[in-house]
């Protein structure tokens, strides 16, 4: 079944964060993700508001995670962590 990775963001360092951006993509695209939202428009209704918001859908919650241990994306995380806070969270769509 296709699964959601949606992460909620609060940047603290632009330019490493950009890094992150420019290694996380490729990595996503490689496991077969495709993003749905990314930074865009949204409203908070509930909960710790995160101004940085993003969806991507995959194949299955294995492929999602197989990314998020993916060599790649590590590295690309490696520039991450220290530039923002955020959540991330992995979803079973159930159609």
């Amino acid at each position: 079944m296709p699964a959601l990775w949606i992460a909620h963001v609060t940047v603290t360092d632009e330019e490493a964060y950009g890094r992150y951006a420019a290694l996380a993509g490729p990595a996503i695209a490689a496991h077969g993700g495709s993003f749905i939202a990314r930074g865009a428009r949204y409203v908070q209704l509930e909960g710790k508001e995160r101004p940085r918001n993003v969806v991507a859908r995959f194949e299955s919650v294995e492929d999602a995670v197989d990314c998020y241990n993916s060599a790649a994306y590590q590295e690309a995380l490696s520039h991450a962590r220290d530039a923002s806070e955020r959540e991330l969270v992995v979803v079973e769509i159930t159609e």
